[in-house]
């Protein structure tokens, strides 16, 4: 006579007609087995093997419904129901992650957020400062911290994102003029990102940008194109020397801030940066339709360096504005170190070894 009497698929033990009993993958399950080896999914209802289980200690998940209704929020991974996950730039979050980006948002913007320019100080050239931090988070928290220092009196600076750094942001100022910038609050803000736990030189990220207004340059386009030329002349023709003030290495520089490359007059360079497909990561900039950017320094969080930075764009722009293209041509970076008279500048040159030969201690980068 033919059993009909129903097997356990897992153990193997026969299941009486009157025994409870579930079904696995289609397979018979007998009721002991379920209870020590299996479970359910709380979204379907399913009986799984427990080995088989998807979510997390709180919702047990069949593999249907995990790939098909659940997701991870990006920041905190908890799991996440699809109906109650929110996106943000194609990543998804809970709600109380959202809440916290939304909140971050307010002090972290974007990295394409262009607010309308607001001018401080009064002179002809105006410098925009982007300076990149790194290694401290991108966390709104401190984002205000460094925005009541900055803007105490007036918004002076904002903060952006920025794809390059590991876990940090990006602080732009509004343009203001050299005498402007050295009296501004930078010492500050430098000193509380560092107690933030920010670096910038001493990371393999992070960069310090340097704007200067076009229409400071000359009255009519031609000029300014004249004398744009004898700047990236002169970044050209003293390409070592600029090297080693901008810190970085020149893999680091290929990478963020390249070169032209040398050519025989101010013309003939420019003509190649025309022609160029360096795009924005020149190590000057000519793809902004108000400014050019000096991209070439390395990032810091050190006050006198920053400074100097700025005085140095400044000087080379006035050498470019007073100088004719053969002038420039003859100048040796002796002589041009020789004219300088800012004190931030001049300390930088001596801690870099570009001035006159002459060493002094320092203190380190940040």
């Amino acid at each position: 006579m033919e059993d009909n009497r129903m097997i356990c698929s897992h153990c193997g033990a026969i299941i009486e007609d009157d025994e409870q009993y579930e079904s696995i993958n289609g397979n018979p399950v007998c009721s002991d087995c379920v209870e020590r080896y299996a479970t359910y999914c709380d979204h379907c209802g399913a009986v799984i093997w427990t080995t088989d289980a998807y979510g997390d200690d709180s919702t047990t998940l069949c593999e249907r419904c995990y790939n098909n209704y659940y997701t991870h929020c990006h920041n905190c991974g908890d799991l996440v129901h699809e109906n109650d996950a929110y996106r943000i730039d194609g990543y998804d979050y809970c709600s109380e992650c959202y809440s916290d980006e939304m909140d971050s948002s307010n002090s972290i913007n974007e990295y394409g957020y262009k607010p309308t320019p607001i001018f401080y100080g009064n002179d002809r050239r105006y410098f925009g400062v982007e300076l990149e931090i790194d290694e401290g988070g991108k966390d709104s928290d401190y984002a205000d911290e460094l925005l009541e220092i900055g803007n105490a009196t007036s918004d002076h600076i904002y903060i952006k994102t920025d794809g390059s750094l590991d876990d940090g942001m990006e602080i732009v100022t509004h343009p203001m003029t050299l005498d402007y910038h050295k009296n501004f609050c930078w010492d500050e803000i430098m000193h509380k990102a560092i107690r933030l736990g920010y670096r910038s030189h001493q990371t393999s990220t992070c960069g310090l940008h340097v704007h200067v207004n076009r229409d400071s340059l000359g009255d009519s386009y031609e000029e300014q194109e004249s004398v744009i030329s004898r700047i990236l002349y002169f970044v050209e023709q003293h390409w070592n020397e600029m090297l080693k003030f901008s810190r970085r290495s020149e893999v680091s520089m290929n990478r963020w801030a390249s070169r032209y490359g040398y050519e025989s007059s101010p013309k003939a360079i420019m003509e190649k940066a025309k022609k160029g497909n360096c795009g924005r990561y020149a190590a000057v900039n000519l793809c902004n339709s108000h400014t050019i950017e000096f991209r070439l320094f390395r990032g810091t969080l050190k006050y006198n360096t920053l400074i100097a930075a700025i005085e140095i764009v400044n000087q080379i722009c006035e050498l470019a504005v007073s100088l004719s293209d053969y002038q420039m041509a003859r100048l040796s970076w002796s002589e041009f170190v020789s004219e300088i008279k800012e004190p931030e500048l001049i300390q930088y040159l001596k801690e870099r070894n570009l001035y006159i030969n002459e060493k002094i201690h320092f203190e380190e980068e940040v």
